[in-house]
């Protein structure tokens, strides 16, 4: 990598209580040994989940001479990470961004197409922002979807089902003709009724499956923190199904220990507890190719 410590460019919200967006990604990436560096799209006083009166301003407006004065300082960045999104707007200066920083072709792209779960878009997403989030997708050299974001991705209808081995190496391979050259897909279900993450690794044509113990409890910025921590794997030398396995081995530490003290879910997960466990080389658990 060019710099000395790996520079993350992360392009986010911001939420000044409950643990989701920056509030997450910086932290743990810092803690992994990269320096991240955020452009806010959006200040939010609490997250969007279940707090009431919530303040949110937008910084639509301010993003392009942001990001136009980064352009003039020719900085260079080893990882681009984008994330939610509030509008179509952002989605293009986002485009944009990637294509201004892709300057050598070492630059990867990360991109977690945050648009909904459970089956559904989330309320601030449209069909426009939908179409334009396939745009972005396809300037990605990797993919963070859940269930629920790959479908939409494919056009494709979202069933809470079991699939073969067959039918994730059909959906790895659909996202991957859209650009990105590693996909990973998270909480899906295979066959044998296991809860998997799943990847593949398009220069390779190698897929894997992760298997994690879920935890039957929700909490957010789950998300958030997984592709951290993945990213973070990488920059360490980790090899995809093994950083997959380390994001997923962190969730489900902290999804534990929050549900163990017993906070309220809106806070998200207590990620400050279990930070240490980052530190670990090993990682837990078997992957498998299929």
């Amino acid at each position: 990598m060019r710099n000395i410590v790996p520079r993350i460019a992360t392009i986010q919200d911001i939420s000044g209580f409950g643990r989701c967006s920056l509030t997450v990604i910086m932290p743990i990436l810092s803690c992994m040994g990269a320096q991240v560096c955020p452009v806010i799209t959006a200040i939010l006083s609490t997250h969007t989940g279940g707090f009431k009166n919530m303040t949110f301003t937008d910084l639509t407006h301010e993003m392009e001479a942001y990001i136009n004065h980064w352009k003039s300082l020719e900085l260079e960045f080893d990882y681009i990470y984008t994330g939610f999104l509030g509008n179509e707007k952002q989605i293009d200066i986002v485009i944009d961004f990637c294509e201004s920083f892709k300057r050598t072709g070492k630059e990867c792209i990360v991109v977690d197409p945050v648009m909904g779960d459970n089956g559904k878009l989330y309320k601030t997403y449209n069909k426009i922002m939908q179409e334009k989030m396939k745009h972005l997708v396809a300037k990605a050299d990797m993919i963070t979807p859940n269930l629920t974001e790959a479908m939409f991705l494919l056009d494709r209808t979202y069933e809470s089902r079991a699939f073969d081995d067959e039918e994730i190496k059909e959906i790895l391979s659909q996202l991957a003709d859209m650009g990105p050259k590693y996909v990973v897909i998270t909480g899906m279900t295979d066959a044998e009724g296991i809860k998997v993450n799943v990847a593949y690794d398009k220069i390779r044509n190698i897929f894997w499956k992760v298997p994690y113990k879920e935890v039957l409890a929700h909490y957010p910025g789950t998300g958030d923190a997984f592709t951290s921590v993945l990213i973070g794997a990488l920059i360490n030398g980790y090899n995809l199904p093994m950083a997959i396995q380390k994001a997923a081995e962190f969730i489900s530490l902290a999804i534990k220990t929050t549900y163990g003290y017993g906070v309220d879910a809106k806070e998200g997960i207590m990620f400050e507890k279990v930070i240490p466990s980052l530190f670990k080389n090993e990682v837990d658990g078997e992957y498998s190719i299929i």
